[in-house]
C-alpha cells in the first residue's frame, strides 16, 4: 500500500475538459490578477495536489506560523511559505470577490476566490526561511522585488495540457500512484536534481534502489538559475542514462514542476513532503540539497529531519554523504567507504562543469557516463552534430 498523502488527503482543486472551459467563461468579466513564474508554478501544484493538504494561497495565519514553526496553523508540518503578491499594476480587490489569476502573457490560469489581504514582514520571512536578506541569495532576491502585500485563498487552476512542457512526462499525484499500483510499487524512492545526472547521481540512487520497489526520477522543470543548463538539455541526459544503464521496470520518470527557492534545509523538508503526495515513502537528500553558494552547510539539509517525529513526517529521508569517483578504488564511494586521500577523488561541481562546457571540454568518464557528455557537449555547441 502506498503512503498517504500529506495531512490525510489528496486535494484536488484543478478544472479540465467541459470544467475548464466553464471556469474560463466565468471569469471572462473579473478581475484578473498576474501570476509571476512561481506563482504560476505553485498554482499548477496547489491544483493538482502535490501541495496537500493546500487548498489555496495562503492567509496570514498559515503563513506566520510556517515562516515561525514551520507548521500550518491546522498543525501539519510544512517548511515554506506558499503565497500570492500583489503587484503594483494589480487592480484593487475585496476579499470574497473572484478573480482571474492570468500568467505573464496574459492566459487564464486559474481562479482565487480571495479570503484575506495582508501586509508581510519580507525582512523576517528572508531571514527565517533562507536564514539570509543577502541579495546575491536567488531566493532573497526574489523576496526583495515583491510589494510586501500578500493575498490568500482558495484556488481553482486550468491545465493547459497542450501548452505544457515535457507533457509526456507530466504527472501529478493521481496519476502518479496509478502509475506506481500498476507496476506492484509499495515502496518508492524520489530523486530530485536540477541538474544532469553524473556518477554520483546514480551510485546513490542505486544504492537507495537496493531497499525498495521502484525510483522516481522526478526532475524539477520549474524557475532555477540563470546559469543552470536547460531542463529539456537535463530531460535528455535522464532520458539516455536511464535507457542505457538502469533496469526498465524499477525505474518511473514524471517532471516536478515546481520553483526552486533555495531555502536549503527548509526547502528539503518541502521537496520531502510533496513528494509524499506523488506516493514516495522514501526521499534521496545528498550533499547541499536545494542550497546555493556558501549559505547552507553541507548537510544542513539532512539534519533539519531530525526535528520531526519520523511518523508525522510520513516519509523517510534517505541521508548520502558527498559521493565520487576515487582511482584507487576504480569506483564510486563515500568517506563512509572509501579510506584514500581526496587527491584520488574526482568530483567536479556544476560550476566547473559549465566551465568546462563552455571552453569545449569533454566532462571526464569519471564524472558522467560518456553518452551523458555527448549530449550536454552538442547543447554547449561543442560536440559532433553528425
Amino acid at each position: 500500500m502506498l503512503v498517504p498523502p500529506h495531512g490525510g488527503r489528496l486535494t484536488h482543486r484543478q478544472a479540465m475538459a467541459e470544467e475548464a472551459a466553464e471556469l474560463l467563461s466565468r471569469l471572462e468579466d473579473s478581475k484578473a490578477l498576474t501570476l509571476n513564474s512561481r506563482e504560476r508554478s505553485d498554482l499548477e501544484m496547489i491544483g493538482n495536489g502535490a501541495m496537500s493538504p493546500l487548498e489555496g494561497f495562503m492567509c496570514r495565519e498559515d503563513y506566520e506560523s510556517v515562516v515561525e514553526a514551520m507548521r500550518l496553523s491546522s498543525g501539519p508540518i510544512w517548511p515554506l511559505p506558499v503565497v500570492f503578491s500583489v503587484k503594483n499594476d494589480d487592480p484593487r480587490v475585496q476579499p470574497g470577490e473572484s478573480v482571474a489569476l492570468k500568467d505573464e502573457s496574459g492566459t487564464i490560469r486559474g481562479e482565487m476566490v480571495v479570503e484575506e489581504i495582508f501586509e508581510a514582514d519580507l525582512r523576517h520571512e528572508a531571514l527565517e526561511t533562507l536564514g539570509t536578506m543577502d541579495t546575491s541569495h536567488p531566493g532573497a532576491a526574489y523576496l526583495n522585488f515583491l510589494s510586501g502585500r500578500y493575498l490568500g485563498g482558495k484556488i481553482r487552476s486550468i491545465r493547459w495540457r497542450d501548452t505544457e512542457t515535457f507533457p509526456d512526462y507530466r504527472l501529478d499525484p493521481r496519476e502518479t500512484r496509478v502509475l506506481f499500483r500498476a507496476k506492484g510499487w509499495n515502496t518508492v524512492v524520489a530523486f530530485q536534481t536540477r541538474n544532469p545526472i553524473h556518477r554520483a547521481h546514480e551510485y546513490i540512487q542505486k544504492c537507495a534502489m537496493e531497499t525498495v520497489d521502484g525510483l522516481l526520477l522526478h526532475p524539477l522543470v520549474g524557475d532555477t538559475k540563470n546559469d543552470d543548463i536547460p531542463a529539456d538539455v537535463r530531460m535528455r541526459c535522464y532520458e539516455i542514462i536511464l535507457e542505457h544503464y538502469y533496469p526498465p521496470d524499477r525505474v518511473a520518470v514524471s517532471v516536478f514542476p515546481a520553483a526552486m527557492r533555495y531555502a536549503g534545509p527548509r526547502e528539503a523538508v518541502f521537496h520531502a513532503l510533496l513528494r509524499k503526495n506523488y506516493g514516495c515513502s522514501h526521499f534521496i537528500v545528498g550533499r547541499d540539497h536545494a542550497g546555493v553558494g556558501n549559505f547552507y552547510g553541507t548537510y544542513d539539509a539532512q539534519m533539519i529531519f531530525d526535528r520531526f517525529d519520523r511518523d508525522e513526517l510520513g516519509i523517510v529521508p534517505m541521508k548520502f554523504e558527498h559521493a565520487f569517483y576515487c582511482l584507487k578504488c576504480g569506483g564510486m564511494a563515500t568517506s563512509k567507504t572509501c579510506p584514500h586521500d581526496s587527491d584520488k577523488h574526482v568530483f567536479l561541481a556544476g560550476r566547473k562543469v559549465r566551465s568546462m562546457l563552455a571552453e569545449g571540454k569533454t566532462p571526464p568518464p569519471e564524472f558522467t557516463r560518456p553518452e551523458v557528455a555527448e549530449v550536454l557537449m552538442r547543447a554547449a555547441g561543442k560536440g559532433d552534430d553528425r
